[in-house]
């Protein structure tokens, strides 16, 4: 039996395990009704804009989390070199050490890219740039900051990705234990 929510937010949470399990185009509004244990009509009630618009939620709350978790504190942070390895910190806690997808790569990856792709790049775009000052105010020249948080960025990506297709959380710890590292600020000689 369908169950009432009170609010459109209790919903972003299920619908988002609903995509990550199923990506974009095979999440059915019937896989996401029975995920969230809302009928159809109470998901158009939240929803107006059907998935399309569940999507784009979902990908505001990912990003709002982002945003709070990695983003802001990598451009802000006073101790540039410890934020960064927090980010790889809160990464592994996130995608629970490689056995959650990110939505925003499967996003990217599927077919209805073109629906999200403003938000994707932004995305993308976002964690590169505040990696980027972060290593800089950790030392590293422009060139070499630039190089290596979109290093850093797709080796996230790429470990998920590993991990998932391997079925072995391990790779995922081992290649972020070796990101965390890279990135580490050296002593100047």
């Amino acid at each position: 039996m369908a169950r009432t929510l009170a609010r459109r937010a209790d919903v972003i949470g299920p619908i988002a395990e609903a995509f990550r399990e199923h990506g974009y185009d095979g999440a059915t509004l019937s896989l996401i009704s029975k995920a969230t244990g809302l009928g159809k009509g109470s998901l158009y009630h939240f929803f107006p804009g059907g998935k399309e618009e569940m999507a784009k939620a979902v990908l505001i709350e990912v990003e709002a989390w982002f945003e709070a978790q990695i983003f802001a504190r990598l451009e802000t942070g006073e101790r540039s070199a410890a934020e960064i390895g927090r980010m790889f910190d809160a990464v592994a806690e996130y995608f629970r050490s490689g056995r959650r997808v990110c939505l925003v790569g499967a996003f990217a990856l599927s077919d209805s890219r073109d629906h999200f792709a403003v938000a994707l790049r932004a995305y993308f775009d976002r964690w590169i740039a505040a990696l980027k000052q972060a290593l800089i105010r950790a030392g590293c020249d422009e060139a070499a900051a630039a190089g290596l948080a979109e290093e850093a960025v797709a080796g996230v990506q790429g470990a998920i990705v590993l991990a998932r297709a391997l079925d072995d959380p391990a790779v995922f710890a081992r290649c972020i234990a070796r990101l965390k590292a890279r990135l580490e600020p050296r002593p100047s000689a």
